[in-house]
């Protein structure tokens, strides 16, 4: 079958979920699946040909976990392991004139600042199976089950650079259509289709159901064929055996409502069976595939939302480049991120939408610097960045590590530019700012100007690049310097909205260099600018004329709707006056926002006029519990809550050091945390860890894989009231079954709370755990109960 000849012309059918059938034939509770590549190959090549015989046309190869850090001690290499798997597919796939995918699964690992795995660590592992998998024999590459964008990132950049492979992702969403780490689908698609997959969709997490819900989402945003590939429900425990609540007629029923919304490629996960791949074949195989609509945004994208450019202008903060700020220079100098990282938190809250990073100067080294700037701004707040160097190097490591689709500031219509940045567009993913200079400097007409535009958009072509990620500026020149200027940038603006249809932008405020009064000329300048059909600019958000002109602009031209923004604005200059980044934060706030040289500073500033169990009770706790309550709600997602984490254990410290000295403590009560015996996904118990000691409990983490056995002596000889236990996959979960059974028998006073993709209330009640809990800040709130009750 060739593979890119037939998408489009008909469904293309993947197969099922390859852990439940082998659970049935016997794969232990922790046993690792992809070792019975090599202990049971006949196994394997059964189930391949028994989803073949259903009509599967990609069968994925069972190396869902095969990488260093999951075989680790297995006692055989990835690529021994990848390379059975992918020949015992392809001797079952020649049959069947089938393809085989080359299946990639999640490390079980947060990346840094997050986690503790690198960037280039999960690079490294996913390219190693990448690579292992093509040279087998594999026809394409299949990343599945992502809850984190950067890890998607770091595996599909990983299967590009080491294989010539088709790629394909797909992601794993809760029932909002969220990431685990807060991402939603425009988002993830924006970064996904920078980077230039084959086909992206979801997978995994929900049942057929609820995954069609999503799908008008992905077909908004989504320029290449969808992938969908469901679990059969969620899983129920039935005499001791996983039992998935949807059957092959159900789960046919609800592809083909996929198939006739736009799905290109269909198939299953957990729970699915040969039988639930049959029954959507032959259901659905007639169904001739919608055509797919190209779409035409200009976006870029963070790790949680997308910002889109040709609708409602723009506002890029221009606050973090050095230029004309000497305290920014000496806090680059001082390598003080936490300066930076309050103008990224001042400028968000002030309403930019999009945030411009540059760090150029000469005394410091750019490259790290400016990669450094990225990723940690990266952590606190939500929004897209503008990356913006002169310095090629600077600019590929920054977009290489950016969770997301970034935004490059620039490309200009010299030679050397246009060679040294596009590349980097195109290998990344990203849309760019495209100066309007040559190497025969600025033309003084707009004409000149436009032929600059015209020019670098043919060149882009020509690398690959998409017309709609290029973002021109035409350039603004101080008015002090010439009585035009003005006046040619922006009919340079209007000609290359109207001729070329491209997104423009500006930095505004150059129009009034040299001049007294700036912030007049610069609000003027910016409404003309809006009015001729700039669609982003780059502006001081904290400017309270700009940001009035920003919002009059909008209720003006009809984009405001109900002119809600324009009432907002002003009711909230009534109310308070907007924050200030060059002003300390409070500890609360410093938690909130995540700045742990801040939340340190001001915990020490405390100490003078409070004890420590004090602040901790009354500023600490209720900046936690805001953290939390804005968990629960979903307007503050993971990441956000993992550096608020960081930043009260940063002022923990402060205060312990002071409790130290006077011999007190602020622990409430001893908790045992574990992933269960043969589950070494331990993502979910470190959010849960780092959440339960920030609010004063005393933590023994036994860490993952840990037997029954080992955890009910823990909590014995530490005589500990609270255990909390994790298991992500199907094939662990009955173990969590066994080490409650074990705990109740041997400790019936001690309390078992459980969590896990995989676990439901009902699925909790019937392993007679005492408390499921769907998020990290349940188990607080139930361990707060817990010791509250205790004497």
């Amino acid at each position: 079958m060739n593979l890119f000849e037939t998408l489009g012309k008909r469904l293309v059918f993947f197969d099922g979920g390859m852990g439940t059938l082998l659970q049935e034939k016997g794969l232990a509770a922790g046993e690792l699946p992809e070792l019975w590549n090599l202990e049971h190959p006949e196994i394997i090549e059964d189930i391949h040909r028994a989803y073949l015989d259903a009509g599967a046309d990609i069968i994925k190869t069972n190396t869902f976990g095969a990488n260093r850090a999951k075989l680790r001690g297995c006692g055989h290499s990835v690529s021994e392991i990848v390379t059975a798997a992918v020949r015992l597919a392809k001797k079952a796939a020649a049959e069947k004139d089938a393809l085989v995918a080359m299946d990639i699964g999640p490390t079980g690992k947060l990346l840094r600042p997050m986690g503790d795995l690198d960037f280039e660590d999960a690079v490294f592992l996913f390219g190693e199976a990448a690579k292992a998998g093509e040279q087998a024999g594999a026809d394409l590459i299949l990343v599945e089950t992502m809850s984190d964008t950067y890890e998607c990132k770091a595996a599909v950049l990983a299967a590009k650079e080491n294989t010539n492979l088709p790629v394909f992702a797909t992601l794993i969403v809760d029932e909002r259509g969220k990431l685990l780490t807060g991402g939603d689908i425009p988002a993830a698609v924006a970064m996904l289709e920078g980077l230039g997959v084959d086909a992206l969709g979801l997978n995994c997490g929900l049942g057929p159901d609820q995954l069609l819900e999503f799908l008008p989402q992905l077909q908004e945003c989504c320029s290449v064929p969808i992938i969908i590939n469901p679990n059969a429900g969620l899983p129920h425990d039935v005499n001791g055996k996983n039992v998935f609540d949807v059957g092959p007629e159900e789960f046919a029923a609800d592809s083909k409502k996929m198939a006739e919304g736009g799905a290109w490629l269909l198939g299953g996960c957990c729970g699915t069976t040969p039988a639930h791949i049959r029954a959507m074949v032959n259901l659905c195989a007639g169904i001739t595939p919608k055509p797919i609509e190209k779409k035409n945004f200009t976006v870029i994208s963070s790790s949680q939302k997308a910002v889109y450019f040709g609708g409602k202008p723009v506002l890029i903060g221009e606050r973090i480049n050095p230029t004309g700020k000497s305290r920014l220079k000496q806090a680059l100098r001082d390598n003080d991120m936490d300066y930076l990282l309050r103008e990224a938190v001042t400028q968000q809250q002030n309403g930019a939408h999009v945030l411009d990073v540059n760090v150029g100067l000469p005394e410091i080294d750019e490259v790290s610097v400016l990669r450094k700037a990225v990723q940690e701004i990266q952590a606190i707040v939500s929004l897209p960045l503008q990356i913006d160097t002169s310095n090629p190097a600077a600019m590929e490591a920054s977009m290489r590590i950016y969770n997301g689709k970034p935004l490059v500031n620039s490309v200009n219509g010299k030679a050397e530019s246009m060679k040294a940045v596009f590349p980097l567009v195109k290998k990344y993913g990203g849309a760019v700012i495209c100066l309007t200079l040559d190497e025969n400097g600025i033309p003084d007409t707009a004409q000149g100007r436009f032929a600059i535009a015209k020019k670098i958009m043919k060149t882009a072509e020509a690398y690959g690049i998409d017309k709609k990620d290029l973002i021109v500026d035409t350039l603004v020149m101080t008015i002090s310097a010439g009585q035009q200027n003005a006046a040619v940038t922006l009919e340079a603006l209007r000609m290359v909205r109207e001729r070329l249809g491209l997104c423009t932008s500006l930095g505004v405020s150059n129009v009034s260099f040299g001049l007294p009064h700036r912030e007049h000329l610069n609000a003027a300048f910016f409404t003309m600018a809006l009015q001729n059909g700039l669609n982003a600019a780059i502006i001081n958000p904290n400017s309270t004329a700009m940001l009035n002109a920003y919002y009059a602009f909008c209720a003006l031209n009809g984009t405001d709707a109900q002119c809600m923004d324009y009432i907002g604005h002003f009711s909230q200059q009534e109310a308070a006056a907007k924050p200030d980044s060059g002003t300390q934060v409070s500890l609360p706030e410093a938690i909130y926002r995540g700045l742990k040289d801040s939340a340190k500073t001001a915990a020490s500033a405390l100490l003078a006029e409070k004890e420590p169990l004090d602040i901790i009770n009354t500023e600490m706790i209720p900046a936690l519990d805001r953290v939390g309550v804005d968990f629960e709600k979903g307007t503050l997602f993971l990441p956000q809550l993992l550096m608020s984490a960081e930043a009260a254990k940063a002022a923990f410290e402060v205060l312990r050091a002071k409790m130290r000295e006077k011999g007190e403590t602020a622990k409430k009560g001893k908790i045992i945390l574990a992933t269960v015996k043969g589950d070494i996904h331990d993502i979910g118990k470190n959010i849960v860890k780092v959440l339960l000691e920030n609010y004063s409990f005393d933590v023994i983490d036994l860490g993952r894989d840990v037997p029954p056995e080992t955890i009910v002596e823990t909590a014995r000889a530490q005589n500990v009231k609270l255990v909390g236990l994790s298991a992500l996959m199907t094939t662990t979960v009955v173990n969590m079954e066994e080490t409650i059974r074990q705990l109740h028998a041997a400790l019936p006073d001690c309390k078992v709370m459980v969590g896990g993709a995989v676990l439901t209330p009902e699925y909790a009640k019937k392993i007679h755990a005492d408390f499921y809990s769907k998020d990290a800040m349940g188990s607080v709130r139930f361990a707060q109960k817990v010791f509250e009750q205790q004497p």
